[in-house]
């Protein structure tokens, strides 16, 4: 199976930068308030560190109170800001959060049909679902936080130097410890988490194809075999989770010995230059709690690391979409200048390594209805797809023109149309969103469904879809004509849009059909040959070539391929 792919961490990055300079203020807000609480966070080590100096020389019982007073009052802002920078960061990353949400949705709508066809419904879900997720928790419940220590060590690092280098250089003992660890750490997390977050995308595709052939399951009694496949790709999910957790329960250790390390060097080193008189003693227990300060932010930006990595994973899981999405498909054409024509050259088209289509060549000139005939596989819906622009042919060129020389709107009624949940005017109104209410109910009318329209509880306000008033497929079929009608488009393409009738609504559904194509160039793969017969040019398919075309009468009366076609058909 192709699986979509992963963005770079270039890509990555490039996609968060591109986010936060379309809206920079919340994000310079909750950095600015950030700094100004870790700054705040600072004032009570260095007034304590005073007030040991102050102590040692011998101080008034009134300057004493005046430092725990000011420490007070820092520890009180510090709060405060501390509080407030959470808020705004919050704030920045939901928005955030949100632009990378809707990217993401947009992508996935984008997205060709043939990639999603290959990758699996499962992966594009889990993309969309399980790691938008996974982020989204990160940010609600990490991001404040790792900001504001990623902040707060910097600052705090940056009073150590100030307060005294050499005591600085000294915290500085840990650093090896630490880079050590994540050494080790970081190169094996990042496989870890992304091969969770693929296995993750299994199991949801091993349970979306399980239940979407519930029916074929059951009839065949074949339930063991695939509740296996479910318990095995859970079992390799739940065995890469486990593994992950004891891989970073295993990394904790080394974070204790470097926070020893750290703070013995700064009282070792502390010890040594007040003996020699470089520094004091205040100044030493500012650094030690300058350092001790810095346990709980690189506590929290290290062991963070494990759940910033899973969404690191995630984040460019979802970017990845974007990687592959076409968004060179306009969603709005002009309104055609009259029907369009089609030229459709040396097109060839394979799935993989499955050639569908062979060097098709096809004119459909402006207003002419054109029936694809032919057996199954013979390559009918590939071409109808390629011409409606929702795939990309391996080779050759689709050229569909108006009057006016650009491209029209094209619309595809596929065999098994959606119906989406909600009013029936809302869904109906998906084709032209300024439609009135006269409109829609004329091309209900149109196609024939006005008489069941009447007798929906609100007419054409009333709700359809799980939960509450569902359609049959006629009905569907009947929406769909109806919406294909109502975006006036210059070229129709059906493909076998009124097989999933019965064939007593049969006529029905044709007669729809041919009401929406009039005046319009058609495309229509034809499932029952009577519908065919009535085209005006019949094109026969046979293993991804065109073998032959031309009219009813004529194509009968040469006995070929369609000849046969219709002798085994008619009825």
């Amino acid at each position: 199976m192709t699986r979509l792919p992963i963005a770079d961490a270039r890509t990555v990055r490039t996609g968060l930068v591109r986010q936060i300079r379309r809206r920079p203020g919340p994000t310079l807000l909750a950095l600015a308030v950030t700094a100004a609480a870790a700054i705040a966070g600072l004032a009570p080590a260095r007034i304590i560190g005073i007030l040991v100096d102050r102590v040692l020389a011998g101080t008034t019982y009134g300057e004493l109170v005046r430092l725990l007073i000011w420490t007070a009052v820092a520890l009180a802002v510090g709060a405060v800001l501390t509080g407030l920078a959470a808020a705004l960061t919050v704030r920045a990353g939901q928005l955030l959060l949100a632009a990378v949400r809707e990217d993401a949705l947009d992508a996935a709508l984008h997205l060709p049909t043939e990639t999603v066809e290959e990758a699996g419904r499962g992966d594009l879900l889990s993309r969309i679902s399980d790691d938008v997720g996974i982020v989204a928790e990160t940010v609600t419940n990490l991001l404040a936080v790792w900001v504001s220590s990623a902040v707060a060590i910097l600052l705090t690092v940056a009073g150590l130097a100030a307060l005294d280098p050499w005591l600085a250089l000294a915290g500085c003992a840990t650093i090896p410890v630490y880079i050590f660890s994540l050494r080790w750490y970081l190169p094996r997390a990042a496989p870890i988490y992304a091969e969770q977050r693929v296995a993750f995308a299994d199991r949801a595709e091993t349970i979306l194809s399980t239940l979407g052939g519930l029916t074929t399951i059951g009839t065949y009694r074949a339930e063991p075999r695939f509740v296996s496949s479910i318990d095995a790709s859970s079992e390799r999910a739940r065995d890469i989770s486990r593994h992950a957790l004891w891989f970073v329960t295993g990394w904790v250790k080394w974070l204790n010995i470097a926070e020893l390390v750290g703070l013995s060097a700064i009282i070792a080193t502390g010890f040594l230059l007040v003996d020699a008189g470089a520094t004091t003693a205040g100044a030493v227990t500012t650094a030690a709690l300058y350092f001790h300060r810095l346990f709980g932010p690189l506590g929290v930006v290290v062991m963070s690391v494990d759940d910033m990595q899973s969404a690191a994973a995630s984040l460019a899981r979802i970017l990845g979409l974007s990687t592959v999405s076409d968004r060179t498909r306009q969603p709005a054409a002009p309104p055609p200048a009259g029907p369009a024509t089609v030229e459709i050259g040396g097109l060839h088209h394979a799935y993989g390594t499955n050639p569908v289509l062979h060097d098709v060549d096809l004119r459909i000139e402006a207003g002419e209805r054109v029936a694809l005939v032919g057996a199954s596989g013979a390559g009918k819906t590939t071409l109808a797809g390629i011409v409606a622009g929702t795939l990309t042919p391996t080779a050759g060129t689709v050229d569909v023109r108006d009057a006016a020389g650009q491209r029209p709107r094209v619309i595809l009624v596929a065999q098994e149309p959606h119906v989406f949940a909600g009013p029936l005017s809302i869904d109906l109104r998906l084709a032209r969103p300024e439609a009135t209410d006269a409109e829609i109910t004329d091309a209900l009318t149109l196609v024939g469904a006005d008489g069941w329209v009447r007798q929906l509880p609100d007419g054409i306000d009333t709700r359809i879809g799980p939960g509450h008033t569902q359609l049959d497929d006629e009905q569907r079929a009947q929406v769909a004509l109806a919406r294909a009608h109502l975006a006036a488009p210059a070229l129709v393409i059906l493909d076998e849009a009124t097989a999933e009738s019965g064939s007593h609504h049969a006529d029905v559904l044709e007669r729809a059909a041919e009401r929406v194509c009039a005046g319009r160039t058609a495309l229509i793969i034809a499932h029952r040959l009577g519908q065919a017969a009535r085209a005006d040019r019949i094109v026969v398919m046979e293993h991804g070539r065109i073998v032959e075309q031309g009219t009813h009468d004529d194509l009968l009366a040469r006995g070929g391929p369609y000849a046969h076609l219709w002798a085994a058909w008619k009825p």
